[in-house]
């Protein structure tokens, strides 16, 4: 007769999941709440002057490439390019049948996009004039929407296809890769005028606890589905 399994623990994933969830939403919405009665960061304005090289209005030092180039790496959080990386990503998971990753990719980025969506209304905080927008701006300024939404898709796709994944080389690739483009992302609104970078953290925070809330979710799902096998 086989020796009983050992009786391995596991983190409460699904009280993890809760708490990140709570974390992101309460931090966005306090925040917001203690900017919208007048609350503003001396180091604002500090920062906005010091990516632009203390220009404060005409254009940026430095290459035209190099500004350019800053718009482009911008538009990779926008809300077109997202939701193509959104729905290929679906396909892929469609086609592949993960079907749970498929669900938890979908819920995790829509609700996101949605809670981001509903604190702009609700903070309508000004964009700055500190200096002039390299790009057009048309909505409220807190959270950076680009910041937030970039977080929730790059950072959640990438921390629920670490579950799918096997090889430990292809997971740090992705993982670092996600980290590396939604800074970017962030960056780039800061020094395309256009943000707040008070803005921009509170939307990496955001989105960054968004997306550690699904995967602990996914990691319960997992963990429950597992033990149903075994117990069958």
């Amino acid at each position: 007769m086989s020796p009983p399994a050992p009786d391995i623990r596991h983190p409460p994933w699904a009280i993890l999941a809760v708490a990140a969830l709570t974390c992101a939403g309460g931090a966005l919405l306090l925040l917001g709440a203690l900017i919208d009665r007048g609350l503003q960061f001396g180091f604002d304005r500090a920062i906005l002057l010091w990516v632009r090289g203390g220009v404060a209005h005409g254009v940026p030092p430095g290459p035209t490439w190099f500004t350019q180039s800053i718009v482009d790496v911008t538009a990779l959080g926008g809300p077109t390019v997202l939701v193509l990386v959104a729905a290929l990503a679906a396909g892929l998971l469609i086609v592949q049948r993960h079907w749970l990753t498929l669900a938890l990719v979908l819920g995790g980025t829509i609700s996101g996009s949605i809670v981001v969506t509903l604190v702009k209304a609700l903070v309508g905080r000004t964009r700055p004039t500190v200096t002039d927008h390299l790009v057009a701006a048309y909505n409220a300024s807190f959270p950076s929407g680009h910041a937030a939404n970039s977080a929730c898709v790059y950072l959640t796709l990438a921390l629920l296809l670490l579950q799918i994944t096997e090889h430990r080389a292809v997971r740090r690739y992705v993982l670092g890769a996600a980290v590396l483009l939604v800074t970017a992302i962030g960056c780039s609104r800061v020094y395309l005028g256009v943000h707040w970078p008070s803005d921009v953290l509170a939307g990496w925070t955001f989105g960054g606890l968004w997306a550690v809330a699904w995967w602990a979710l996914g990691a319960a799902l997992r963990l429950r589905i597992a033990r149903g096998k075994t117990a069958a």
